[in-house]
C-alpha cells in the first residue's frame, strides 16, 4: 500500500499558487489513475485506487499547510494494520524550478508542512518528492518568503510549471511501480 500525499492550503484563493504545487501533482496523478477525490470525515480528501497491483490513496490534508501533519498522523492511523509507505509531495524554493528532488529521509528544509509531519510522526523518517518552485522573482529577505510561496506562478513560469507537474506525476506514478530508487535515478538527475 502507498499514500501519495500532496501538500497545499484548500481553497480556491490558494489554487494556483506554489505553495500548492503537491495539491497540483497529486490532480495529474489522480487524472493519470481515473480516481476520484472524496471529502473524508477527517481532515482531508482522499482518493482509492491501484496501480500494478499496489493499492494507492492520494491524499490531500485540509488542515491547511502549517498543521499537515495532523491530517496525515490521521490517515496513517486509520490504515491500520498495515502502514502504507508513504511519499509526500510538496513545493521547494531551494530548488530551481522544475527541478526534483526524491529523498527517503531528511530535514524540513524550512517548509512548515514538512515540519508538522515531523512533529505528528515524531520522525523525519519518510519519502518526499520536493518540486522546486525557487525562481528569478524570489524575495532575498526570508520574512519575504510567505507571499513568495502564496503567490500564484507568473505567465513566464506556465510552461515551466505543466512540464514539472507532469514529471512530478511521472515520478510518483514511477515510485509506486518500481519503488523509490528507480524513482530517485531517473528524476534526481535530470531537469526539464
Amino acid at each position: 500500500m502507498f499514500a501519495l500525499i500532496g501538500l497545499g492550503n484548500p481553497g480556491a484563493e490558494y489554487a494556483t499558487t506554489r505553495h500548492n504545487i503537491g495539491f497540483m501533482v497529486l490532480d495529474a496523478v489522480g487524472g493519470a489513475l481515473r480516481m476520484r477525490f472524496k471529502r473524508q470525515p477527517g481532515e482531508y480528501t482522499m482518493a482509492e485506487g491501484s496501480l500494478g497491483g499496489e493499492v494507492v490513496l492520494l491524499v490531500k490534508p485540509l488542515t491547511y499547510m502549517n498543521n499537515s501533519g495532523a491530517a496525515v498522523a490521521e490517515v496513517l492511523e486509520r490504515c491500520t494494520p498495515e502502514r502504507p509507505k508513504i511519499l509526500v509531495i510538496a513545493d521547494d524554493f531551494h530548488l530551481p524550478l522544475g527541478r526534483l528532488r526524491i529523498r527517503l529521509r531528511g530535514s524540513d528544509g524550512g517548509h512548515n508542512g514538512l515540519r508538522s509531519i515531523s512533529y505528528h510522526l515524531q520522525t523525519s523518517e519518510f519519502a518526499r518528492l520536493r518540486c522546486g518552485i525557487g525562481g528569478e522573482g524570489m524575495p532575498v529577505e526570508k520574512q519575504d518568503m510567505a507571499a513568495y510561496v502564496l503567490a500564484p506562478f507568473d505567465e513566464r513560469e506556465e510552461d515551466t510549471v505543466r512540464k514539472l507537474i507532469g514529471r512530478a506525476r511521472d515520478a510518483a506514478l514511477e515510485t509506486v511501480v518500481s519503488g523509490f530508487e528507480s524513482a530517485m535515478q531517473q528524476y534526481n538527475r535530470n531537469t526539464i
